[in-house]
């Protein structure tokens, strides 16, 4: 029996991990040094590549792993459990509390930037084989046109929504002096967290990342953030 474990992960036009909930996983992975394959999978065929495989779902979503006893888990904060119950050393610190500081504010700040992602995701990101299938259910959930979306709800006035979320974020990364991660010297999960969402929006264009770094309130924590978790972010295309 192999002691690889396979990693589907979701591939993009330059071949290089941009979504945010599979960078959990490849960070969580990369930090334990556990031996892993990627398996590039397509929106369209999340579905039949999984359903034979996990438990009845209405949605089947990336990022998933097969562990090399051949357990199929689902779902970044799944398998984060699962790692470090299998893997304990070294330590995700799931338990640590700014694990829920930042989740809360980060999916508040969230809920106000569709209008800049979602469009960018579709035209910047997405091969062909996965735009159309994203287009029509960002569509369907959001009621309209992603065109709409970005000029109704996108620019500039999504990043003053969300600021006042991130600029807590920003003091939370910045509460432990001793920096560069939300523990000080000490990285974990919630460090994983993060960098997952700044990749994800570094993968829009320069414009983009200038108004996220902007709305952030200190530019230079976040840039000196993700220059600490290169030794994990590293491995971004296999």
């Amino acid at each position: 029996m192999s002691n690889e474990i396979v990693f589907f992960d979701l591939p993009s036009k330059t071949g290089k991990a941009w979504s945010l909930n599979p960078w959990k996983t490849r960070l969580a992975l990369n930090f334990k040094g556990l031996p892993y394959k990627t398996e590039w999978v397509e929106y369209p065929d999340i579905k039949p590549r999984f359903q034979d495989h996990l438990p009845p779902a209405d949605l089947y979503t990336i990022p998933a792993i097969i562990l090399p006893d051949g357990t199929w888990i689902m779902d970044s904060w799944k398998i984060a459990d699962a790692l470090e119950e299998k893997y304990p050393e070294p330590s995700l610190r799931l338990n640590s509390p700014y694990v829920e500081r930042l989740r809360g504010d980060l999916v508040k700040m969230a809920s106000y930037l569709p209008g800049i992602y979602k469009p960018k995701v579709c035209k910047l990101v997405l091969n062909e084989a996965s735009a159309g299938y994203f287009r029509r259910t960002r569509e369907e959930d959001e009621g309209m046109t992603l065109e709409q979306l970005e000029a109704e709800k996108g620019g500039a006035k999504a990043w003053a929504a969300a600021k006042p979320y991130f600029n807590k974020i920003t003091a939370l990364l910045k509460e432990n002096s001793e920096g560069p991660f939300f523990e000080g010297k000490t990285v974990g999960y919630v460090d994983f967290v993060w960098a997952g969402f700044l990749i994800f929006f570094s993968r829009f264009g320069e414009d983009v990342w200038a108004d996220l770094l902007e709305a952030s309130g200190d530019a230079e924590a976040h840039l000196k953030f993700l220059e600490a978790v290169k030794p994990w972010s590293e491995r971004d295309d296999h």
